[in-house]
This record gives structure tokens, sequence and C-alpha cells, in this order.
């Protein structure tokens, strides 16, 4: 099976139609959702995934008709519609059905989606800086997963492969260091991991928090700091944290070679030794 669904109160292995031309959703892109993972049994801070998909509808306007733990409950439940050993990609939705121009003058629906997803490879990836921008918070829905926010994120990632990498990275609108397109950012150097300030032009990570908790456990320092494509030059390591790849490693800033360096593979151990202690019930 390669993705299970449940909306309108049940579960279904067929895609199901939910939105047409009338839907806020569809025309205004009032849609938020959340991404966890469940691997080999395992389903690392599905609890915190589920608690910002509802705190998403609160930013974006819409109105939760599920709570948090009802989501994990059911996410658990369809986790287990899987065979034990399914690497999976979780992934609530909530949306707005019917409404005008304003996202309160429709109604909520909610949709949970699993599907089959593998991890990256090991290989890594190549990155570029992108010259767009991730938006400030008073020109977009920056504290939501807001659906909304993602085509410039593929923009910037169909830019970047068109002149040979694999992942853009993108500044905010004052010319610091705010992610990769797709998932949070991390550098080492001289020993101390670095990662932007949350600023409020992207999303802090749930993954990148438990990431940066695990390695000052471990006696490696891991803070924010203001960075710019300078430091990115002269880093010794470059690694993407997020939900989808936990941490993956970048061999390649713009033309210099990175190679898979110590903290970034201590980074990725200590993080699949914790999620050990995340099995479902």
């Amino acid at each position: 099976m390669a993705a299970t669904f449940w909306v309108d109160g049940h579960w279904t292995d067929d895609a199901p139609k939910l939105t047409g031309p009338a839907d806020h959703a569809f025309w205004q892109s009032s849609v938020v959702f959340d991404g966890a993972r469940a691997f080999g049994g395992l389903a690392p801070d599905l609890d915190l995934h589920c608690r910002r998909a509802i705190a998403s509808c609160h930013a974006l306007g819409l109105t939760p008709t599920l709570e948090a733990a009802e989501i994990e409950r059911l996410a658990i439940e369809g986790i287990k519609r899987f065979s034990a050993d399914a690497v999976l990609y979780i992934k609530p939705v909530f949306y707005q059905a019917g409404g005008l121009i304003t996202s309160d003058s429709g109604h909520t629906e909610f949709v949970l989606h699993l599907m089959e997803a593998p991890f990256p490879g090991p290989g890594g990836f190549s990155a570029t800086v992108s010259p767009l921008r991730r938006p400030a918070p008073d020109m977009a829905t920056t504290d939501a997963k807001a659906s909304s926010l993602y085509p410039n994120s593929d923009r910037a990632t169909r830019e970047a492969v068109g002149r040979g990498f694999d992942a853009a990275v993108m500044r905010d609108p004052w010319d610091n260091i705010a992610e990769f397109a797709f998932a949070n950012l991390m550098m080492a150097r001289d020993g101390q991991v670095l990662t932007p300030v949350a600023n409020g032009t992207f999303l802090a990570g749930i993954t990148r928090r438990r990431v940066m908790g695990l390695l000052n456990e471990a006696g490696i320092e891991a803070k924010e700091a203001v960075l710019t494509t300078a430091d990115l030059a002269t880093a010794d390591e470059i690694f993407s944290v997020g939900n989808y790849g936990k941490v993956v490693t970048c061999n390649r800033f713009e033309d210099r070679p990175l190679n898979a360096g110590p903290i970034a593979l201590e980074a990725r151990r200590r993080y699949f030794a914790w999620a050990e202690g995340c099995r479902v019930a």
C-alpha cells in the first residue's frame, strides 16, 4: 500500500477529491499542513507535529475541527495500516471549504494523508544561494506551515537545479541566511554548530530544535546566529535538518566541495538513537 487517507470519518486507500473552484482553499490558498515521519515502528515528535498543525490553523485564521491529540491518535492508527518496516510521511491537512474572499466565510475541513516515502540517500546534496528570498513576517503568514509559502520554495529549487545544484539556500529580506528551500540549515565551524536566528521569516523546525538539544547534551555547542553567505563560504560543514530527511550533509556549496563531516554524522547518529525511544504503542 503506497498511501492511505482519513477523511470524513473513515479510512480509504483511494485519494479523495476534496475541493472545487468555489472553495476558499482552491482559489485563495487557505491550506495548512504539517509533516511527521514514521519508520520501523517509531514516530519521533509526532505529538509536536500535530500541535503545530493546530497552531498553523489559528495563524491562518482557520478553525481546527480536531484537537492535536485526536490527530496523533489517527496518525498512529494509520501507521498500523502499513507494514512494520514501512518508512512513512505523515501529513495532516486543514483547508477551508466554501467561502468567498475571507477565510472565515467558509468552514474548515480536515484530511490525514500517510504515504510511503523513503529517506534521502546518504550521498548528500549540492546547494547554491538563491536569488529568491523568504518573506518578512508582515508580507506572508510565515508563522504557519501554510501551503501558500511553498511555491516560492519550489521556484527557488527549480532555479538552483537549472544551474546544476540540488538545493537552494534562501536568504531573508535583510540579506541574512534563512534556511534551505525545504529544510532548516546548520553549519559547523571550529567545532561549533550555528543555525540562522529564528527571526520570523521561516519556521524554526521541530527537528531543528531536537537536533540542537541533542548536540548540546553531547557537549557540542549548537546555537542560533546571524549568518551570511560569507559564513557559509568558510564553514567546515553544512547540513540540512528537517523532518523529511532528518540530518543530510551538503557535499558542495557553490563551487566548493565539502566532506560529510564528523559533526553532521554525529548529529544524525544521535537523532536516530534518540528516536529509538519513540516507539508507537
